[in-house]
């Protein structure tokens, strides 16, 4: 292949992605003014926008607050006690089968 240049894929970190969809995010200028200011292209810029938009717009991510986490743990409680509760039922179900019935005289 005479004449054709192959360029290398240039790869961007996570947090590069983030910070440059926060440029156009939070500053109000365009896609395709950051992109050229950058030196990324418009199409993958908007995509890393769309995404950092999605992630933003999903759950909460980070640590859980003191409040989060006492309610984990109780809920985790409540789940353990639960999972008890039906082992028993469980068994005395089976016990109360596989218990005979006392005749009642009639057959």
């Amino acid at each position: 292949m005479k004449g054709v240049v192959m360029s290398k894929r240039r790869k961007f970190t996570p947090e590069y992605r983030r910070e440059a969809a926060k440029l156009v995010i939070e500053t109000g200028r365009s896609i395709v003014e950051v992109s050229r200011e950058i030196g990324v292209g418009e199409q993958l810029l908007g995509r890393w926008v769309r995404l950092e938009r999605e992630r933003e717009a999903g759950e909460p991510a980070g640590e859980l607050s003191l409040d989060e986490r006492a309610e984990l743990k109780e809920l985790r409680r409540q789940v353990d006690e639960l999972k008890k509760d039906n082992e028993f039922l469980g068994g005395a179900a089976a016990f109360f089968v596989a218990r005979p019935r006392p005749g009642n005289g009639f057959s």
